[in-house]
């Protein structure tokens, strides 16, 4: 529903409207709240929908969905609730803070929810959660009955019905299907789905693409996670002429648009990754095998050949195009980096000719790199991985490490993304917006309370710098890091572009991954389109980008969302069976509430701490574990003492 208003605002036209969609559409027709101009339904500009939010004594104020616009003030909310999606008339003309008056609730801002069976004053009942408040579901006495403590369902708030039983608390195998049921998400993909991803030929051969350019002989390869199976982009260098090739799985060639493929992976938009599987945009017949740049197999990629100057390393020319591709190996990290060390030798006359050329690309991609930091910002905060046993329960975490395999594949991406984004004037650019001043100076105010006193430069470029360095002279660079990113605008995806803060470049684009993220299958159609010269082709691509580019930075929160959230849930099972335990850590939040993070035999588990003496931020402590709520997830914990105090 939310994403139906939001094309409604920004202009729906009727081909992209679906079967569900179209009695809403003739119903608020037939009441004048949508106007009809030839192919294309909007919302005329009196009136706006949005999110009912902070209601209070009978007033509300209105999240305006699809345009930038203040929230409008509500004088009468009537029925509607928190959290309702409703369309409001605009009251124009009226003195003091911009207002509306609802015209119609139309659905709930969080279609689906979970709620869980909880014995409360004696009392069995259904309660949402995350906030443990009664869900508001109607279910009977008798019904609740036949329900244990713990069992936990995915409600449809539209409907405010029960849709299905995820399972029990009690039950580590749940908080998977808890994450995913909260966002209605699934791994199954229908049978018409899986049929037409069954459809093509499982090889490609060549001799059915003719005016692909053929680039088989070419030493591509590979560098990935040992774990991955969904192989996006690959590479190869040309030393002698200075030309970095970047090809990308050609999912275009498979997944047309308004096909059965392509409506799922536009809801589903991004893939998931939980600690122990992956929940894919694509089909697996796809998005692990005939998308997937597998080695010693014909592959069809999308291309970008990018010629560098060899002393600026500026892209002197650049040139995108299908191609068909044969990688000659995939490498891992670790065997990169292996190799970087002198410690990987060539077993076959492959690797003899790829291995010298890593090490060349190696040393372009440092100095890229090294061109990179002048303007962007290399950011060290931790990237936590979580490792589960058979039980799907926690066994481990670590912090996951850049290394110098990581670098070389990082700024190959980068090079081919700016290359793309070089390309058209409107279409997908991932955007950056600098912080804003209010935010900065937050960020100061917290860093004065480390003894970090900031005078701003110059430049927040050189502001940061400084931190940064006095950062490093604390121990700190991660958890300051931290605290640099979180006063940043938040990345998005958006049709016109404004620039890359974090990065530091004019244009930004998301080009190398459509196998996960459905942001750059669409730049692989617009640029075919561009490169076609077929401008009916390419205004058809960007017909619905304003919506489509909010709709998919909400599903890339989502999908984040899904997995945070999940290991919070593992997190607070381990941390059940470890009340009244000792374990050190580090305060990470003192604004509202005291909270920490685990530094010990595991590392990352949040916790929401009481203590009785004086504690500053990012001081280390000793906690006790004092309680865990499985179903919200939160771990409370008490400071037994500082750290390196004697106390």
């Amino acid at each position: 529903m939310k994403s139906l208003l939001i094309r409604l605002t920004l202009g729906l036209h009727d081909q992209d409207i679906s079967s569900d969609e179209r009695p809403l559409i003739d119903e608020w027709l037939q009441e004048n709240i949508l106007v009809q101009e030839e192919h294309i339904y909007r919302l005329p500009s009196k009136y706006r929908a949005g999110t009912i939010a902070t209601v209070q004594n009978g007033t509300a104020y209105l999240q305006v969905l699809g345009v930038t616009a203040r929230d409008l003030f509500i004088e009468q909310v009537g029925d509607a609730k928190e959290g309702d999606l409703v369309i409001a008339k605009r009251l124009l003309g009226k003195r003091g803070a911009p207002s509306a008056t609802i015209v119609k609730v139309v659905g709930r801002a969080e279609s689906y929810s979970v709620a869980f069976v909880r014995i409360k004053d004696g009392h069995k009942g259904l309660y949402d959660i995350r906030t443990e408040y009664p869900a508001g579901v109607p279910i009977s006495s008798e019904e609740l009955s036949g329900y244990e403590e713990g069992d936990c369902f995915q409600i449809n708030n539209q409907a405010n019905e029960i849709v299905t039983k995820l399972g029990n608390l009690n039950d580590p195998a749940v908080d998977e299907k808890i994450v995913l049921a909260q966002y209605n998400k699934h791994d199954e993909f229908s049978e018409e789905v899986l049929k037409q991803a069954a459809s093509f030929p499982p090889t490609v051969d060549a001799s059915l693409y003719p005016k692909r350019k053929d680039l088989r002989d070419l030493p591509f390869c590979t560098i990935d996670p040992v774990t991955a199976k969904d192989f996006d982009d690959a590479i190869c260098y040309d030393p002698k002429q200075s030309i970095l090739y970047v090809a990308i799985a050609d999912v275009s060639s498979y997944v047309e648009p308004f096909g059965s493929i392509d409506a799922e992976a536009i809801y589903r938009s991004f893939s998931i990754y939980l600690p122990h599987r992956s929940i894919p945009m694509l089909p697996r017949q796809l998005s692990e095998t005939l998308c997937s740049l597998q080695p010693h197999v014909d592959r069809l990629s999308y291309l970008f050949e990018m010629h560098l100057d060899p002393d600026t390393l500026e892209i002197k020319h650049a040139d995108y195009y299908e191609a068909i591709i044969h990688s000659k190996r995939r490498f891992t990290y670790e065997e990169v980096d292996q190799l970087f060390e002198g410690k990987l030798t060539p077993q076959n006359s492959d690797e003899k000719v790829i291995f010298p050329l890593l090490l060349k690309l190696r040393s372009v991609t440092d100095r890229l790199k090294s061109k990179r930091m002048k303007k962007g910002y290399d950011f060290r905060s931790k990237e936590l991985e979580m490792t589960l046993n058979e039980n799907f329960e926690l066994a481990s975490t670590t912090y996951a490490e850049e290394t110098p395999s990581h670098a070389l594949i990082e700024d190959c991406m980068l090079l081919a993304n700016k290359a793309a984004a070089a390309v058209y004037e409107r279409g997908v650019f991932r955007i950056h917006e600098s912080p804003s001043p209010a935010k900065l100076q937050t960020l100061y105010q917290e860093l004065a309370g480390i003894g970090i006193i900031v005078e701003p430069k110059e430049s927040i470029k050189e502001t940061i710098t400084f931190i940064q360095l006095e950062a490093e002279k604390r121990g700190l660079q991660s958890e300051v890091d931290t605290l640099i990113i979180r006063s940043q605008m938040q990345a998005r995806y958006a049709p016109d572009n404004k620039g890359h803060f974090g990065l530091g470049f004019e244009r930004y684009t998301h080009f190398t991954s459509p196998i996960r993220r459905y942001s750059d299958l669409i730049v692989h159609r617009l640029l075919k389109a561009i490169k076609a010269g077929d401008t009916a082709e390419g205004s058809y691509v960007l017909r619905n980008i304003d919506a489509l580019t909010i709709a998919i930075s909400e599903k890339e929160r989502e999908a984040s969302d899904i997995e945070i959230r999940f290991m919070e849930r593992k997190f607070a099972r381990w941390a059940a069976k470890n009340i009244g335990e000792l374990f050190t850590a580090r305060i990470n939040g003192t604004e509202n509430g005291l909270t920490a993070e685990i530094h010990d035999v595991i590392n990352g588990a949040r916790l929401f701490l009481t203590a009785s003496l004086p504690i500053l931020l990012f001081d280390d402590v000793e906690i006790r574990i004092e309680t865990v709520n499985l179903a919200t997830a939160k771990i409370n914990a008490t400071v037994v003492k500082k750290l390196g105090d004697d106390l």
